[in-house]
């Protein structure tokens, strides 16, 4: 006998145990005579033995079918077992959610708030990745994505939360040092840039130093952020990095400037899971609550 029966044949086989016959087992499925009996022929084609013996009687389980039995009852129950389970994480605030997010946020804003979300709610565990790729959730990578983008195109379903904005930062010392003697455009001045020349250029131009000189790259934001307060020159970074660097200063004579969104996108399949609703529901107040932080104020 097979070790892993067929699971699709299963239930037909248990119905007409319990039932007696073809027909009363169709009755109990909601389904046909035709149906339950091809079913029952597959069953025992995989196993190359009758289970039920035919008789003017009726049905009875032949030897096969009684050491069936047990094992089939056994698979029903855990797999409506784990139905209940899974269908009662959807509709109580227990289980697991998944979330991927960005660097940036991911070692200073982030922390403190899934922390209070953690201790609200005690019985939902969450699995954090820190990346700057893109987690797919169509493809079941994660539950929730933290975003940081000007927009979002995928097909998913996608919460705005709040704009955010930038600002030029230098450490005290770069300040005192190059900025009296720089040139109106910035000459003298050096960036800390994201990439290359042609990738930077559409947001220098519109800087207050467009002629500042690359001489330092880093992509990654935690990383630019420790480069600047080595004084390693100035760099463009969202307003909140300076609620959580002391030695970053506002380089003096500039302004803040509209940057990317702060986003949480989950796959619609999971739109009713309570556990991810209230994920969603309470990072997305924690962030507006911060608002002025993001946006450049204090």
């Amino acid at each position: 006998m097979k070790e892993f029966p067929d699971w699709a044949d299963l239930p037909y086989f248990l119905a007409i145990s319990n039932e007696g016959s073809f027909r009363a087992a169709a009755t109990h499925l909601g389904s046909t005579h035709a149906t339950v009996s091809r079913h029952l022929e597959s069953l025992e084609k995989a196993y190359g033995s009758r289970l039920f013996n035919r008789s003017v009687e009726g049905l009875s389980l032949t030897l096969a079918g009684e050491e069936l039995l047990p094992l089939a009852v056994r698979a029903e129950e855990a797999v409506l077992n784990a139905r209940r389970r899974l269908m009662g994480l959807d509709r109580e605030a227990v289980g697991r959610v998944r979330v991927s997010v960005p660097p940036s946020l991911a070692y200073n804003v982030l922390p403190e708030i899934f922390a209070d979300f953690a201790n609200k709610y005690p019985d939902i565990d969450l699995q954090i990745v820190v990346t700057n790729v893109f987690q797919d959730l169509t493809r079941n990578e994660t539950d929730v994505s933290v975003r940081a983008a000007f927009g979002v195109t995928e097909d998913v379903l996608g919460r705005k939360v709040l704009q955010y904005w930038g600002h030029y930062f230098a450490n005290a010392d770069y300040i005192k040092r190059h900025i009296p003697n720089a040139g109106p455009l910035g000459e003298g001045l050096s960036w800390i840039g994201w990439g290359n020349r042609s990738e930077e250029k559409a947001w220098v131009k519109t800087s207050p130093f467009p002629n500042a000189d690359f001489r330092h790259v880093a992509r990654e934001g935690i990383m630019q952020v420790h480069m600047a307060e080595q004084g390693m020159g100035m760099v463009a970074l969202p307003c909140y990095a300076r609620h959580f660097s002391s030695k970053l200063q506002v380089v003096p004579s500039t302004n803040t400037y509209p940057d990317r969104s702060i986003w949480l996108l989950l796959h619609s399949d999971l739109r009713n899971a309570v556990r991810v609703r209230l994920f969603v529901e309470f990072v997305s107040s924690e962030i507006k609550k911060r608002r002025g932080m993001f946006e450049g104020e204090g």
